[in-house]
C-alpha cells in the first residue's frame, strides 16, 4: 500500500506520522557569528525521538554541536529533553566543554560605579577604590558544565523530580588585570573574587537540585499552543566541592497563543525567566548572566554575559508567523510553504548589591527579526537566522536549530 501523499501530511497533524523509536536526525554545518565569539564554524546536530506512541508520548530532543571560532575557542555542547513511553519521566541534560574567551562588563545593567574593597587585602589597604569599567573585560578560561535532572510524572503534564549540577571554571586569565602597573589596573572580576573570598583562576559551583515542571506544549522544537513552567532550587554545599556554600533559584514561564486558526504556525510566544541567587556567594563566572540558560539562547542582540549579577530577570515575546513564498521540494516536485519569520523584542534587569543596584532599577532592551525554515515537517525542525539590535547601538547575527524557546 502507498504511504501518505505530502498533501495528506501537510493536512494532518504531522506529528502523527512520526514514528515509534525511530531516530529523526539532521546534520548541518554552522557558520554564524556572534558578538562574543565572532566568526563561528562548526557542526550542529539536531535529533528527534518518539520513544511511546504519540497519543500519550511527547517529542524528545536533542543538539549537539562542536563549534570553533575565529577567536580562538572550541565549543562543545550537548542538550536535551527526554520523554520516556507515557511520559512517566523527563530528563533533561545540559553537557559543555569550553576552551574559550568572554568578555565580561561588570555586575548589574546600571551605570558602572566603584567597589570598595575592604577587610585585609595583600597589596590594598582599608578604603581603597577601584574604578568601575565601561568596556568589555576579556576573560579566557576552560569551563566543563554537567547538568542532568530526571522528573517523574505526578499527574498529567506536571512533574518533580531531582538533579545534579557541576559547572567547573579552571585556568582563568584575566586579560586586564595589571597588578605590576602603579596604581594596579583591577577588573571587576579580580575586585568581586577578592571581596567575595574567591580563587580568582579556579572555582567549583557543585550540587543538588528539587526540580517542579508543567509542560502542556504540542511540540518540543516548534510549539504552536501551550505552556511550559519549570522550578528549580539548587543547593551548593562545600562538601560537594563547591568553592562556597550557596543556594540558587530559577523560576521560567513559556506560554504560546495561536492568533489564526487556519494557519497553525502564526502565533505569539512568551518568555520569562528570573535566577536568583538564593543564599551565600556565587562566584563572578557562575552568577546568573544573560544568555547562560539551558540552551544559551536568552538575550539576542547582546553577548552571552552581557548582563551579570546575583539576581537576573529576563523577559521576551515574539511574533512567529508564516511567509507566503512557496518552495518547490525536488523528491515530490510539488510546492510547500516551509518558510516563515519572526519579531522579537526582550529585556534584561539584573542586580548588584555591591553597586548598590537592585533589580528592576535599569532595563536593557533588544529586539530584532529573523527567518525560518522547516527541514522536517513532522518534527517542525527548524533552521533560524536572526539579527538581532540591542540598547548599545551594536547588532548581531544568529545562527541556530529550532525556535529559540
Amino acid at each position: 500500500m502507498a504511504g501518505p501523499s505530502w498533501s495528506q501530511i501537510a493536512d494532518s497533524d504531522p506529528q502523527d506520522l512520526l514514528k515509534q523509536n525511530k531516530l529523526y536526525f539532521i546534520p548541518l554545518p554552522v557558520i554564524s557569528y556572534n558578538p562574543a565569539y565572532g566568526l563561528i564554524y562548526g557542526v550542529s546536530s539536531a535529533g528527534n525521538i518518539l520513544l511511546g506512541q504519540h497519543e500519550d508520548t511527547r517529542l524528545s530532543a536533542g543538539i549537539l554541536s562542536a563549534t570553533y571560532t575565529s577567536l580562538q575557542q572550541l565549543v562543545v555542547k550537548f542538550n536535551s529533553n527526554i520523554y520516556t513511553r507515557g511520559d512517566n519521566w523527563v530528563f533533561m541534560g545540559d553537557w559543555r566543554y569550553m576552551i574559550s574567551s568572554q568578555p565580561t562588563y561588570g555586575l548589574g545593567t546600571g551605570p558602572q560605579s566603584e567597589i570598595l574593597l575592604n577587610g585585609d587585602r595583600p597589596g590594598f589597604e582599608l578604603g581603597d577604590y577601584l574604578d568601575g569599567v565601561d568596556q568589555a573585560e576579556l576573560m579566557e578560561f576552560r569551563f566543563f558544565r554537567f547538568y542532568e535532572i530526571a522528573l517523574r510524572q505526578i499527574v498529567d503534564d506536571f512533574y518533580v523530580g531531582v538533579g545534579f549540577h557541576l559547572d567547573n571554571y579552571r585556568k582563568i586569565q584575566d586579560r586586564l588585570l595589571d597588578l605590576s602597573e602603579d596604581p594596579p589596573v583591577i577588573t571587576n572580576h579580580f575586585a568581586y573574587s577578592l571581596l567575595h573570598g574567591f580563587e580568582p583562576e579556579e572555582y567549583v559551583i557543585s550540587g543538588p537540585s528539587v526540580n517542579a515542571l508543567l509542560d502542556t506544549r504540542d511540540n518540543i522544537n516548534n510549539p504552536y499552543n501551550g505552556r511550559y513552567a519549570f522550578i528549580q532550587f539548587r543547593m551548593l554545599p562545600t562538601w560537594l566541592g563547591s568553592s562556597q556554600d550557596a543556594t540558587s533559584l530559577w523560576l521560567e514561564y513559556r506560554d504560546y497563543i495561536s492568533i489564526n486558526k487556519r494557519v497553525p504556525r502564526n502565533i505569539l510566544a512568551f518568555w520569562l525567566y528570573s535566577s536568583i541567587s538564593a543564599s551565600g556567594q556565587l562566584p563572578y563566572m557562575g552568577l546568573p548572566a544573560l544568555g547562560w540558560d539551558q540552551s544559551s539562547k536568552s538575550g539576542r542582540a547582546y553577548p552571552q554575559g552581557r548582563f551579570r549579577g546575583e539576581n537576573l530577570f529576563y523577559s521576551e515575546i515574539e511574533y512567529r508567523f508564516q511567509l507566503p513564498i512557496r518552495l518547490k521540494i525536488p523528491l515530490i516536485n510539488k510546492e510547500r510553504n516551509h518558510i516563515g519569520a519572526v519579531l522579537f523584542a526582550n529585556m534584561t534587569t539584573a542586580s548588584a548589591s555591591d553597586l548598590n543596584v537592585q533589580l528592576f532599577d535599569y532595563l536593557k532592551m533588544g529586539g530584532g527579526a529573523g527567518l525560518r525554515f522547516i527541514m522536517n515537517k513532522n518534527t517542525r525542525t527548524n533552521i533560524a537566522i536572526d539579527y538581532g539590535f540591542g540598547a548599545d547601538n551594536k547588532g548581531a547575527i544568529y545562527f541556530g536549530l529550532n525556535e529559540y524557546f
